[in-house]
């Protein structure tokens, strides 16, 4: 008998903890940072409580920012234009578009005459 080898998808092999990708490892690592500054602040005015939700809130949206892709749905507007990709894409790609006042650069080339471009074909 024959042995064959049997493909397999190797993007997720990076994985820490079996639920972490070095992305969303880091994206946790900076949503708790920002829940341990809530939590002192809380934990000034004794509601330790408070602070701890915040750290496991902000956590957990880090980790969803860092590994979840927004679903491919033609039920919204949105999610027609942005569906399949990662969270943290589409926000720094919103970040960028407010950065630049709403203006978007478009490359157009120059076609030279008796040439032909493919929209010619």
């Amino acid at each position: 008998m024959n042995t064959y080898n049997v493909p397999r998808n190797v993007k997720g092999e990076g994985r820490i903890l079996f639920i972490f990708s070095t992305k969303a490892l880091i994206y946790t690592a900076v949503g708790i940072g920002i829940g341990l500054f809530f939590y002192l602040i809380f934990s000034i005015i004794k509601l330790k409580i408070a602070g701890i939700i915040c750290i496991i809130v902000l956590g957990l949206i880090g980790f969803i920012v860092g590994t979840c892709k927004i679903p491919d749905t033609n039920s919204f507007e949105f999610t027609k234009k942005t569906g399949g990709e990662n969270i943290d894409d589409v926000i720094k790609r919103a970040f960028l578009f407010k950065n630049r006042k709403g203006r978007l650069y478009v490359y157009k080339q120059e076609v030279k005459e008796g040439e032909e471009t493919e929209d010619d074909k």
